[in-house]
């Protein structure tokens, strides 16, 4: 239960931080969500999160723009037992419909298949992942 409150108090300080810029333009307080937002919290194996951190740093992150998934941002919990095991991020999509065609791109995208082959040659990373979507509030400065 404690992971889950890191991670939310993290969604909280993101969606808190100050004006975003959506394609680059200011979105308006009362303008109609222009995307939907992808909370997805990874649990590695013990001794796994740098060989997941290195997989995303060096690959998965353009993968994902490449199928239309925007990279919003990227944690690892300060303290434990999280920040040995976990990395938590949020990616957003033009929608949940969009969303769902998105991952079923990139799980079929013969050069993602070669990245998570080759970065598990010393074993399996992920144990667990948990997913919420999220839609910005109309008072929330990301939209």
């Amino acid at each position: 239960m404690a992971s889950k409150s890191w991670a939310f108090l993290a969604v909280g300080l993101i969606l808190g931080a100050g004006a975003w810029f959506v394609s680059g333009e200011l979105q308006a307080a009362d303008a109609k969500p222009a995307r939907v937002f992808e909370m997805r919290t990874y649990y590695t194996l013990p001794g796994r999160l740098e060989a997941l951190q290195t997989r995303f740093r060096d690959h998965t992150r353009r993968i994902f723009e490449k199928h239309g998934m925007t990279n919003v941002g990227y944690w690892v919990p300060q303290d434990n037992p999280g920040h040995e095991n976990t990395l938590i991020y949020i990616i957003s999509h033009a929608s949940r419909e969009q969303a769902k065609a998105n991952w079923a791109a990139f799980v079929a995208d013969p050069e993602w298949k070669k990245v998570a082959e080759d970065s598990q040659k010393d074993g399996k990373i992920i144990d667990r992942i948990e997913s919420v979507f999220m839609d910005a509030t109309d008072y929330s400065p990301i939209r």
